[in-house]
C-alpha cells in the first residue's frame, strides 16, 4: 500500500514540474496562464500516459471523462460512416487537444490511435470545467481551442467539396507544415507519421493518387520525398496551388 502511494505522489510532482517547465506550456492548455492559475491546473492534470504505435487512447461510444493534450507523439481519429466504413477524421501534433468534440454528448465520436510512439497529459474534464468557472483565461483559451476545432472542421468540408485532388494533398501538407513551426520546430522538415492510405482517407482520395501526387510534387520541385519525411522546397508555389491559384497542366481531379 505504502509503495503505492509513494508512486502516486511522484508521479504528480513530475507532472507539475512538467507543466511548468514544459517547452509546449505556450501551446497547450497552461498558455498565458499566471504561476497561481498554473499551480491549480497542475493539480488537475491526472497523470501522463505512455502510447505505444498502434495503442488507443479510447474508442468511439466512450464516456468522456478527460482531455488529452498531446506532449509528443501524434494521433489519429477514426469515426465510423452509416454504412459502416472507418473514416479518418483527423491528425493531431504535439501540443494539441484532444477529446473536445465529445463535451457536446459527453461520449467520444471517434476512436483515438497512436500513429508513432506518444505521449499525453491526462486531463480529467469534470475538474477541468470546475477550474474554468474561476481562472478567466483558461475558459477563454478553452474557448479558443474549441473555435480552432471547429475552423478545422469547416476548412476539411471546403476541401472535400471544392477542392481539386492536388489542391487537398498541398492544404494538408501546408498545416502539417505549418503546426509544426507552431512549435518552434523546423517548419520545412516533416515526418509523415501516417501511412499514405490514412492520409488518402482523410482527403477523400484514393492511395494511388496520393502517390502519384507525391511524385508529381517532388518532380515539380515543390517538395523532396525521403520515406515519410518530407522537405518543402518550394513554399510559395506549394502555397498557390493549395489556394486554387496556381495554373496547372494538369486536369484537376476529385
Amino acid at each position: 500500500m505504502d509503495k503505492k502511494q509513494t508512486a502516486t505522489i511522484i508521479n504528480i510532482s513530475n507532472i507539475r514540474a512538467t507543466c511548468k517547465e514544459c517547452a509546449l506550456r505556450e501551446h497547450c492548455i497552461p498558455q498565458g496562464l499566471d504561476e497561481a492559475d498554473l499551480g491549480a491546473l497542475d493539480r488537475v492534470v491526472k497523470r501522463r500516459r505512455k502510447l505505444k504505435k498502434g495503442e488507443l487512447l479510447y474508442r468511439a461510444g466512450d464516456p468522456l471523462r478527460s482531455l488529452f493534450a498531446i506532449f509528443s507523439g501524434s494521433i489519429k481519429t477514426t469515426g465510423l460512416m452509416e454504412d459502416g466504413r472507418a473514416q479518418v477524421t483527423g491528425f493531431y501534433l504535439s501540443g494539441e487537444l484532444l477529446g473536445i468534440d465529445a463535451i457536446n454528448s459527453a461520449r467520444h465520436p471517434c476512436t483515438a490511435e497512436a500513429l508513432e510512439s506518444s505521449e499525453v497529459c491526462e486531463i480529467p474534464y469534470p475538474a477541468l470545467e470546475e477550474l474554468a468557472q474561476h481562472v478567466p483565461h483558461l475558459q477563454h483559451h478553452l474557448f479558443q481551442i474549441m473555435s480552432r476545432e471547429i475552423a478545422r472542421d469547416e476548412q476539411m468540408l471546403l476541401m472535400l467539396g471544392r477542392m481539386s485532388a492536388e489542391e487537398r494533398l498541398a492544404a494538408c501538407l501546408l498545416s502539417f507544415f505549418r503546426r509544426q513551426a507552431r512549435l518552434g520546430l523546423n517548419g520545412r522538415d516533416l515526418k509523415l507519421s501516417m501511412l499514405r492510405q490514412d492520409l488518402g482517407d482523410y482527403l477523400g482520395l484514393a492511395l494511388e493518387t496520393v502517390s502519384r501526387l507525391f511524385s508529381r510534387f517532388q518532380e515539380e520541385g515543390l517538395i523532396k520525398v525521403e520515406g515519410r519525411h518530407i522537405q518543402l522546397r518550394d513554399p510559395a508555389r506549394l502555397e498557390a496551388l493549395a489556394n486554387g491559384s496556381a495554373g496547372s497542366h494538369h486536369s484537376r481531379q476529385n
